[in-house]
């Protein structure tokens, strides 16, 4: 069982925001914004590329409740997932990154230059 599995089942502890049936959100134990949490289904998913478009529906809305609840909706937030080991998925079950609380910048990206990808 992967560990996002064990925080859905409440094996493992985790500072929770907002929860229903179908999805949990959790504060990032390694912030990268003032406000960063993880959505994530309590079904095993493995990443983007599993998700049904049903479930991406489900996930919407429960996103955007997080939103709300960690007083970020109005002034701006982003939510990334990450696939794959190019694309940095570092736990092997879908989650989305819910980051806010400051002017985000695109740090990685921020001095790249394309041709360096080509």
């Amino acid at each position: 069982m992967c560990l996002f599995c064990k925080i859905a089942n409440n094996e493992l502890t985790a500072n929770k925001v907002h929860e229903n049936d179908d999805f949990v959100a959790f504060h990032d134990i390694n912030p990268k914004a003032p406000v960063h949490v993880l959505a994530i289904p309590k079904t095993h998913v493995d990443s983007f590329n599993e998700v049904t478009p049903e479930m991406m529906a489900d996930m919407t809305a429960f996103i955007q409740e997080v939103a709300e609840k960690v007083d970020v909706k109005e002034s701006g937030y982003r939510v990334i997932t990450n696939v794959g080991e190019n694309g940095g998925q570092e736990v092997k079950h879908l989650h989305f990154h819910i980051l806010g609380g400051a002017r985000l910048r695109w740090g990685h990206f921020a001095d790249a230059d394309p041709k360096d990808f080509l």
